[in-house]
């Protein structure tokens, strides 16, 4: 060993020392053993939904190894036939969809608009799209219940969607800018030299190359909405809730449903994970995208 060597070693800290030696055979077994344990939730919840009531009261998700047999759809069953719950996840997907859609698209034209376009105030009207990035949403609740009360959108689904969208729109105003600006301006000229116009310019050009980054948007947006409880009990339909806040009701006679709670739980959770992998690739060149150059 150099002395070069000795000195990089002396300042690498004791956690990269100790990942260092470990070597790539220990490291992927401790890896394999961390996802396998953050996995055990999910995995405990199939189970449950699959067991009957009786035995989710009397044992553990964990005995089901040890009699397979037990195990039954008939859960599912009654999933299906439990109005509530599914009028719950028609209700999620008529705001989860619409909130990301509306998102997605006026989020993309804003973001091209900053990027490559010029307007008067461009700069300062983006910097105030950065701010509003650090607002809360709790902030906002009681004065947009007020507005909504005033204008009758309140517990509706239209009002749930224009929350959503209003508090997207920021961070995909920011993300999306920030992808666009990384286009090489030589192509966006040569496009113009070619006689094609920003709707153009945009549709064929920019879209294209921002795919990957829409994706991720787009995933980003459908968990938050999806997954989204504090809106939805404040601003949704009461007679017609979100799955969010159908669950939380039924947990509240969870001695009486839990044959109903298991399932709707974990395809409330199957759904936007599907999602998820459906756009996996593009959501990680979304991610990655700008990080070298």
């Amino acid at each position: 060993m150099t002395a070069v060597d000795g000195i990089v070693r002396a300042r690498q800290s004791l956690p990269a020392r100790i990942a260092s030696r470990a070597g790539g055979g220990v490291l992927r077994v401790f890896l394999i053993l961390v996802g396998l344990l953050w996995l055990m939730p999910t995995v405990g919840l199939l189970l449950s939904s699959l067991r009957s009531p009786s035995d989710i009261a009397s044992t553990g998700w964990w005995k089901t190894f040890a009699d397979p047999s037990r195990l039954t759809f008939h859960n599912y069953a009654d999933l299906l036939g439990n109005s509530t719950i599914t009028n719950s996840l028609w209700s999620t997907v008529a705001i989860t969809v619409p909130a990301t859609v509306l998102v997605v698209v006026i989020g993309s034209l804003a973001g091209y608009a900053f990027a490559w376009m010029d307007f008067p105030g461009r700069d300062w009207w983006f910097m105030v799209v950065v701010s509003l990035l650090v607002v809360p949403v709790q902030v906002a609740l009681v004065p947009v219940a007020k507005l909504f009360g005033q204008v009758g959108i309140f517990e509706t689904t239209i009002g749930v969607i224009i929350f959503h969208v209003a508090f997207g729109l920021p961070f995909a105003i920011f993300l999306l800018r920030n992808f666009f600006a990384e286009i090489p301006r030589e192509l966006l000229e040569a496009a113009r030299l070619d006689g094609a116009g920003e709707i153009r310019l945009f549709t064929r050009v920019v879209m294209p190359l921002g795919g990957p980054a829409i994706a991720s948007l787009g995933i980003f947006q459908f968990l938050w909405v999806w997954n989204d409880m504090l809106v939805a009990l404040i601003f949704a339909d009461s007679k017609h809730p979100p799955i969010t806040v159908a669950l939380q009701q039924q947990v509240r006679q969870f001695g009486n449903n839990i044959d109903v709670l298991a399932p709707g739980a974990f395809v409330s959770m199957v759904i936007p994970l599907a999602v998820f992998f459906a756009f996996q690739r593009q959501f990680v060149s979304g991610v990655m995208a700008g990080a070298v150059k």
